[in-house]
């Protein structure tokens, strides 16, 4: 397996399953990772926070519920993190809420159905408390 080790400490090993003339590399060679496995990271000696493992894994559920929650946000219903206010900012919150207005219509078709009705039930309660909030 072919290893080049830099300046700055880095080894990086080829683990493509094959060659540049695109032949398959013998197994012992290749030892790719699987897809779900995390490259393994030489410890420093100083102690980093893991950034990776703090957050949740990215996927269309999570993000239609991460702008859906900046949106309740915007609306005042969470504190501030330095203040402890809950401060209301409405154009944010309409700004939110046309975001996801277009990933529904960007994704019209592409999603299964619980994918759907979610992100369909979170522009209806968001639309009704924007409503609501604008009154």
């Amino acid at each position: 397996m072919e290893e080049k080790k830099k300046d700055s400490g880095f080894v990086v090993k080829d683990k493509r399953l094959f060659d540049e003339s695109g032949k398959e590399r013998p197994q012992e060679e290749a030892q790719s990772s699987t897809a779900g496995e995390k490259p393994k990271v030489q410890e420093s000696s100083r102690t980093e926070p893991k950034q990776e493992s703090d957050y949740p894994q990215v996927t269309f559920t999570n993000f239609v519920l991460s702008l859906s929650t900046s949106a309740l946000f915007h609306f005042g219903d969470f504190p501030d993190h330095e203040g402890g206010k809950t401060e209301k900012n409405l154009p944010a919150a309409k700004q939110t809420i046309d975001i996801l207005d277009m990933l529904n219509e960007k994704t019209k078709g592409n999603l299964n159905e619980n994918e759907n009705n979610l992100i369909q039930g979170a522009l209806y309660e968001l639309k009704m408390r924007y409503v609501k909030e604008k009154a």
